[in-house]
C-alpha cells in the first residue's frame, strides 16, 4: 500500500505481446472489429514483418511480409476502407489491401532516403490524399498526392540554412484554410512549419539541442509537443499567423526520446524514453503522472487507441499494452 501523501505504485501492463521475435519499431491502432468491439493493433518489427494483433485473443491474426527483411519504421491506416501503409528500410512505402482477407501489396512508393524519418499521411473521407515523405537530398521532404502518386513540390530549406536531415514529420490541416501544413522536426533540434501550398517556411523555433526524434501536435489547442535526443521536452504553439513559440520546456530524468504521442481526446501525452520508460503526462498541465518501468531496453515506439488504451513497443520484442486513465 502506499504510503500516505506518496502516489500510487503505477500499474502493470494490461497485458503483453510476444513474438516478434524482433526489436518492435512501429505501432498503430486502428478502430475496432466489427465481431468483438476490440481494435486491431499493428506492429512493424527489425525482421520487416508486420503483425496485425487481435486484442481479444491476444495473437498476430496475420503477419505481412514486404519489406524484405529491412525494418519496419512506421505503420499508419487510411480512413478509405481497409488499407495499410508501411515504411520499411528497404526504401519502400507499400499500400495493403486488407479488404475481405486480403493481405497484398496493392502498390508502392519507392523512397529515397533511407534516414530515421517516418512518413506523414493527410487523410479525409475523399479518395484523394496527401503524403509527406524523406527527400532525395538530406534535408529534403516530398510531398506527394495518392493514390496517383503525383509530385506536388520538395520542400527544401532557404540556402545557407544547416538544419540537417528531417527526423519527423506531421501533415496538418489549418483550421481557418484548406491549405495543408507540415510540421517538421530536424537533426539540429528546430522545429519548422511549412506551408506545402507555398513551399516556404512559415515559422521555425530552435527548441532542442538534439535531434527531433518525434512530434505530435493538437489542433484544438494549437499547441505542440516534440522530443528529443537530449533531456527535455519542449512545449510550443502556433499562433493566427502561423508563428511558433516556444511556451515551455520540461525537463526529463534522463536523456533520449524516441517516439511520444497525444492520446485523441488530448488528455494525456506519452513517452517512449532510450531509458526504458514509459512517461505519461497530462498534457494540458504537463504534470507527470506515470513512470512505467516494465521493458528492459529501449521503447522505440507508442501508440494510443481510441478507446484509451496504450501500446508501447520495446528492442526487447515485447509489446506492452495499458489502461490508464480511462476515458470519460
Amino acid at each position: 500500500m502506499a504510503a500516505p501523501g506518496h502516489p500510487p505504485p503505477p500499474p502493470d501492463p494490461q497485458f503483453v505481446l510476444r513474438g516478434t521475435q524482433a526489436a518492435v519499431h512501429a505501432l498503430h491502432f486502428h478502430g475496432a472489429d466489427e465481431v468483438q468491439g476490440h481494435p486491431l493493433l499493428f506492429s512493424g518489427c527489425q525482421s520487416g514483418l508486420v503483425h496485425i494483433w487481435s486484442l481479444r485473443t491476444r495473437r498476430p491474426e496475420a503477419i505481412l511480409d514486404g519489406h524484405g527483411g529491412q525494418c519496419v519504421t512506421w505503420l499508419h491506416t487510411l480512413p478509405q476502407g481497409h488499407q495499410l501503409l508501411s515504411q520499411g528500410r528497404d526504401l519502400r512505402l507499400c499500400l495493403w489491401s486488407l479488404a475481405e482477407g486480403r493481405n497484398a501489396v496493392v502498390d508502392s512508393v519507392p523512397l529515397e532516403s533511407v534516414g530515421f524519418c517516418r512518413s506523414s499521411v493527410l487523410a479525409g473521407e475523399q479518395p484523394r490524399w496527401t503524403l509527406a515523405v524523406p527527400g532525395q537530398g538530406s534535408d529534403e521532404v516530398r510531398i506527394l498526392e495518392m493514390p496517383s502518386k503525383t509530385s506536388v513540390c520538395t520542400l527544401k530549406p532557404e540556402q545557407g540554412a544547416k538544419l540537417g536531415m528531417p527526423m519527423c514529420l506531421r501533415l496538418q490541416q489549418a483550421d481557418s484554410s484548406p491549405r495543408p501544413l507540415l510540421l517538421a522536426g530536424y537533426e539540429d533540434g528546430s522545429v519548422a512549419l511549412w506551408d506545402v501550398s507555398e513551399r516556404k517556411v512559415c515559422s521555425r523555433i530552435a527548441c532542442h539541442e538534439e535531434p527531433v526524434m518525434g512530434l505530435d501536435f493538437d489542433p484544438q489547442r494549437a499547441r505542440g509537443v516534440s522530443g528529443s535526443a537530449g533531456k527535455a521536452l519542449a512545449v510550443w504553439s502556433v499562433d493566427g499567423q502561423q508563428a511558433l513559440q516556444v511556451c515551455r520546456t520540461h525537463p526529463l530524468t534522463n536523456p533520449g526520446i524516441a517516439d511520444l504521442a497525444l492520446r485523441p481526446d488530448r488528455r494525456l501525452l506519452a513517452t517512449a524514453g532510450w531509458d526504458h520508460r514509459v512517461r505519461v503526462f497530462h498534457w494540458r498541465t504537463m504534470k507527470p503522472l506515470a513512470v512505467l518501468a516494465f521493458h528492459s531496453a529501449t521503447v522505440n515506439c507508442v501508440a494510443f487507441a481510441s478507446n484509451g488504451l496504450l501500446a508501447a513497443g520495446s528492442k526487447d520484442q515485447r509489446i506492452s499494452v495499458w489502461s490508464l486513465y480511462p476515458c470519460t
